[in-house]
């Protein structure tokens, strides 16, 4: 399946096809656009749009970020993605960077990727190994609880 959203990736926007990936459609196409040519593109494309203004998964009315809403909608229920899921909330949630002790860092991190790759997929490559680790992490101290 193709999935769309908004170019220049940061935090939700990389979280998302990560998880995706990982979780939901491992054989997933990414297509990133201008804001304003994502729902029209998705369209043309019979593509998935999320993480911009009304797309198929984006922010909900609750304050939640894509990422959740896309953990909620495909009732994905492990605890390390739960525990990811708070992360990536933080980082990306305007007024909520200490929601968790990592979230700052994560955003700092989407930051800097997103100023030294060439483009979106280069981005996403990169990022990749960093929610593969908070992953590892999360899984580990799930199971030790």
């Amino acid at each position: 399946m193709k999935w769309i959203t908004r170019e220049k990736v940061k935090v939700d926007r990389v979280a998302c096809p990560w998880l995706i990936k990982n979780f939901i459609d491992k054989d997933a196409e990414f297509l990133f656009v201008p804001s304003d040519k994502v729902l029209e593109v998705a369209k043309l494309e019979k593509a998935i749009s999320y993480d911009a203004q009304n797309a198929d998964f984006t922010h909900s009315k609750d304050g939640k970020c894509t990422f959740e809403v896309l953990v909620e909608h495909y009732k994905i229920n492990d605890k390390a993605i739960l525990e990811l899921a708070k992360v990536v909330h933080g980082a990306d949630i305007s007024g909520e960077i200490n929601f968790t002790q990592e979230s700052a860092g994560l955003k700092a991190i989407a930051e800097g990727f997103q100023l030294i790759s060439k483009n979106d997929f280069e981005n996403l490559e990169k990022q990749f190994y960093v929610y593969d680790a908070f992953y590892a992490y999360f899984k580990k101290h799930s199971e030790l609880n």
